[in-house]
């Protein structure tokens, strides 16, 4: 019953396909990855990071708001979940800002006619 629905769930260990976007070629040589793979090894890295960082404010918002909640008027525990929520709101303002100078040195520098912030070229 359950190898029917095998080949719906694949798993990847990988977000990006191995190969380059601009030219097409695959950076696989012999099934194993050379360096000019590195910029999608990157951009992996970048993605499940943000991936991470998200959860983490998320919970940081829950944890702080559930604190604020159950504080009941107690000062020290209201200030408690203030710090927490505070600190929750400048990690999400550097997440944000740190994507957007990017995304602004990528425009001004680089233009938006398919160049990549992350796009290396290795080996060409």
């Amino acid at each position: 019953m359950f190898n029917l629905f095998l080949p719906l769930f694949t798993v990847s260990a990988q977000i990006k396909d191995w190969t380059n976007t601009a030219t097409g070629e695959s950076c696989v040589v012999d099934g194993v990855p050379t360096l000019k793979c590195l910029e999608i090894v990157f951009g992996n890295i970048l993605y499940m990071s943000s991936f991470f960082i998200i959860i983490v404010l998320f919970i940081m918002f829950v944890v702080g708001s559930f604190r604020y909640l159950t504080s009941f008027g107690n000062a020290e525990r209201v200030k408690k979940a203030q710090g927490t929520l505070k600190f929750a709101l400048i990690g999400f303002i550097l997440f944000v800002s740190a994507f957007l100078i990017l995304t602004i040195i990528q425009t001004l520098f680089l233009g938006t006619g398919g160049a990549n912030l992350f796009e290396f070229k290795l080996g060409e």
